[in-house]
C-alpha cells in the first residue's frame, strides 16, 4: 500500500517560498493537511507564499483531511502538529509525516511514525531531478529566514553529491 502523506505548516510554507510546492504532487501524489493546518498557512493576510498555497488547494492535489481525526494523545504542541500525529497514529505504517517542528518530530519518532522535514523533501526533489541545485535552494530559504540547521543541510547536499 502506498503510504497517505500529511504535511504540517511549516514544510508547506517552506516549499511555497522556493517555489517548489509542485515537488510535492510529483514526488507523493496526492498530499494531506489537517484543517487545522489549512488555517495556519492560508491566514487571509497576503503572507509570502499563501497565494501559491491557495493555488496547491485548488488544484486538487493538497486536501484537507476527510475523515474525523481520533485524538490518540494528548501533547503539548500546536494544533496542526498535534493533527498530524493523531492523524498518521490510526494508522502507523500507512503515513509519511512531512514535519519540520523538532517538538513535533521527536513525538512523532517516540510513536514510531516516519516522519521527514522540508529538507528531506527538497532532497528528494534534487534526486528526481524536479531541480537542479539543493544547494541553491536551500540558499533561497535561507535569505526568506525559514531556518533549516548547516548539518541537516550539509548531511541533504552530501546525499545528492554537491
Amino acid at each position: 500500500m502506498t503510504k497517505k502523506v500529511i504535511v504540517d505548516a511549516s514544510p508547506l510554507i517552506g516549499l511555497a517560498l522556493v517555489e517548489g510546492l509542485i515537488w510535492l504532487p510529483q514526488l507523493f501524489g496526492q498530499v494531506f493537511v489537517p484543517e487545522s493546518v489549512k488555517q495556519e498557512v492560508l491566514p487571509g493576510k497576503s503572507a509570502p507564499g499563501e497565494q501559491a498555497l491557495a493555488h496547491a488547494f485548488d488544484s486538487g492535489w493538497l486536501t484537507v483531511w476527510y475523515e474525523s481525526i481520533t485524538p490518540c494523545l494528548d501533547i503539548d504542541l500546536d494544533a496542526g502538529e498535534t493533527d498530524c500525529i493523531n492523524i498518521a497514529l490510526s494508522s502507523p505504517e500507512n503515513y509519511l509525516l512531512i514535519m519540520d517542528e523538532r517538538a513535533g518530530r521527536a513525538v512523532a519518532k517516540e510513536y514510531q511514525l516516519q516522519v521527514v522535514g522540508t529538507a528531506a523533501v527538497i532532497g528528494q526533489a534534487k534526486k528526481q531531478g524536479l531541480i537542479s541545485s539543493a544547494r541553491a535552494t536551500f540558499e533561497i530559504l535561507h535569505r526568506s529566514d525559514f531556518r533549516i540547521s548547516a548539518t541537516v543541510i550539509n548531511k541533504i547536499l552530501a546525499s545528492v553529491g554537491e
